[in-house]
Order: C-alpha cells, then sequence, then structure tokens
C-alpha cells in the first residue's frame, strides 16, 4: 500500500486485493458482540469535511471507532474556514496538534492531492471525496459489494472482478463516484459500460476505459451489476436535459426495466437516491438493491483502508486462540 489514498487510478490490482480481502475480515468483526479492535489505540484521525456528507462522515466515523482510533471531526461550516482561514493554515494547525491521519472531502478537485503532497501536514491522507474527480473508498465499497453478491463471501477471498460486466447510468460528468468506479473497475478486470445523455458525459470520455452507450435499454441485459447515478442539480449551472420526466423515461430504472436484466444481476446506487428520478421506489426497495449493504460494507472498507495505511503489516483480526496465549 501506498501512504495515502487519493485516487482509485493510485491502486494497483495487489493493493485493491488486498482491501477488499482485509475488509471481509473487518465484517465479521461487526457480527461480534463488541464491535470493536485494539489497532488504532492511541492513534488520532481527523475528519475534516468541507462539504456536507451524511454517508461518508458517519461511515468513516464508525470505521475509526471501532478500530479505536481517537476521532475529532472537524466541519467547514462554524470553523475559521468560514471566516476565510485557508486549507494551509487549517492543515499547519492539524500538524500542529499532532493528528496521525486526515480524512479529507473538499468541493475542489486536487484538495487532497495538494494536502498530501505539500508538505505542510505530516499525516496519512485518505480522500473522501473531492469535487468531480475522485471518491476511491466508494468506489472499493461498491467493487466489495459486487464482489460478494456476484461471487461469494468466501469464494470471493483473492478475486478480482475479471470478466464481470458493469454499468454505470446517469450523470457521468458531474460524478467523483463514475470516475472512481471506472479506475478500479478497469483495474480489476470488470468490462465497464457507461450510459448518460451526451450532455452528461465530460470532455474527452473516448480516452476512458470503458464503453460508451447512450441506450439504457440494450445494456441491461448484458448486465452483472448496474449503478444508478444521482443527477447532481447542486453542481449544474445549465440545463442538461429537457426535463425530469425526459430523463426518467429515457434513463431512468424502473420494474420493467429491472425485469431485463439476467436472474443473478444487482442494482447499485452511491446514495443519496431521487427515488421517481433515476430509480423508482419498486426498484429501491426490492431485494436486488444492494443500497443498505453498500453502506454496511462502507464501514467494513474504510476500517480496511485506515488499518492498511496506519496499522502496519499485523493479522487484521487476531482469532481467539491466538489471544488467550
Amino acid at each position: 500500500m501506498q501512504r495515502h489514498l487519493i485516487s482509485a487510478a493510485d491502486l494497483t490490482r495487489d493493493d485493491a486485493v488486498l482491501i477488499l480481502d482485509t475488509a471481509e475480515e473487518m465484517a465479521r468483526v461487526a457480527d461480534r458482540p463488541i464491535k470493536k479492535l485494539p489497532t488504532l489505540r492511541g492513534r488520532t484521525i481527523v475528519n475534516l469535511f468541507f462539504e456536507d456528507s451524511t454517508r461518508t462522515r458517519i461511515s468513516f466515523e464508525a470505521a475509526e471507532k471501532r478500530l479505536s482510533a481517537d476521532v475529532i471531526n472537524f466541519s467547514a461550516k462554524g470553523s475559521s474556514v468560514s471566516k476565510g482561514e485557508s486549507l494551509k493554515d487549517t492543515a499547519q494547525t492539524l500538524e500542529a496538534m499532532g493528528v496521525d491521519a486526515v480524512v479529507i472531502r473538499h468541493g475542489a478537485s486536487g484538495a487532497p492531492y495538494r494536502l498530501a503532497n505539500s508538505g505542510w501536514i505530516d499525516a496519512v491522507v485518505v480522500n473522501a471525496g473531492d469535487g468531480t474527480h475522485q471518491h476511491p473508498t466508494q468506489a472499493l465499497l461498491d467493487a466489495f459489494t459486487m464482489r460478494r453478491r456476484l461471487i461469494g463471501p468466501d469464494a470471493g477471498l483473492g478475486q478480482d472482478l475479471e470478466g464481470k460486466r458493469i454499468t454505470l447510468v446517469g450523470d457521468v460528468l458531474h460524478s467523483r463516484v463514475a470516475r472512481s468506479n471506472v479506475d478500479l473497475l478497469h483495474t480489476l478486470g470488470a468490462e465497464v459500460t457507461l450510459v448518460a445523455p451526451p450532455t452528461l458525459l465530460p470532455v474527452g470520455i473516448e480516452t476512458w476505459p470503458c464503453e460508451v452507450s447512450y441506450d439504457l435499454d440494450s445494456t441491461l441485459p448484458k448486465s452483472d451489476a448496474v449503478m444508478m447515478l444521482r443527477v447532481q442539480r447542486e453542481r449544474m449551472n445549465a440545463a442538461f436535459f429537457p426535463t425530469e420526466r425526459e430523463y426518467s423515461r429515457r434513463y431512468g430504472l424502473d420494474g420493467d426495466r429491472m425485469a431485463r436484466m439476467p436472474e443473478h444481476a444487482i442494482v447499485m446506487h452511491p446514495g443519496p437516491m431521487v427515488r421517481g428520478m433515476e430509480i423508482t421506489a419498486e426498484v429501491a426497495d426490492s431485494d436486488r438493491c444492494t443500497v443498505v449493504e453498500q453502506v454496511a460494507n462502507g464501514v467494513s472498507i474504510r476500517m480496511a483502508v485506515l488499518y492498511l495505511l496506519l496499522g502496519g503489516n499485523e493479522p487484521a483480526v487476531t482469532h481467539p486462540r491466538t489471544e488467550e496465549k
């Protein structure tokens, strides 16, 4: 593992499989009566969130506490950042307090990279989402969910996603989740197809390691997993499609479309879902939809990432016999 986790593109196949396998160990901890490991006792981790977040922040906080780390939650609202303090000054304040790791979410693409490589801080940096650029732990938890559902928790150990066909649908232009997933799934050997209106595809999409289609109906019958992406209105400054109804008709997933997918195929969504637009309530509440699993798996993946970056090379989970000695 490298020192920081900034981009899914930085991970080799072996790195990614190591994280997924470690997360399987961490998932077993969640089944114990006491869901705690002493691995990061005495380490201090700061959750530095300059953007609003529910799932990601709580998921990281749960992961850190299960590893027995000391956790500091920093929100830009109500802090000196709202008075104009720069990222550099914030980082140097954290450095002076002696933090061991910083989990950062920022509206500016490249902010976590800047923090990790500027020399302002000596801590491990984990990117929890930057602008429209990357969200590596989301891609890892998505891959973890796919591997568990399509191969199996135990059968999947040591395995990648070679030959699996994954379709990502919706607002690719503004989605850091789409970028991260394309990078990681390609590394893991999956065949990725992006489906979106031409206005919601970024410039240079032809250089990405994936196929592009404008027709959702033709891709569904050959997909092992379909991930619906949220239309990110807060990042839009123009009309990218005529109406919500038109978008939903062409690119929304309803019960009829789900019925065209192979029987084993799953439906995914990084959340938050806009029910009735990109996904109907019928699909969101079906057994094939993995949204709640993705949230649970997010804690296991983030535990694995923090453990591997901060915990060293000890076995992730000590088994009871070893503890008795």
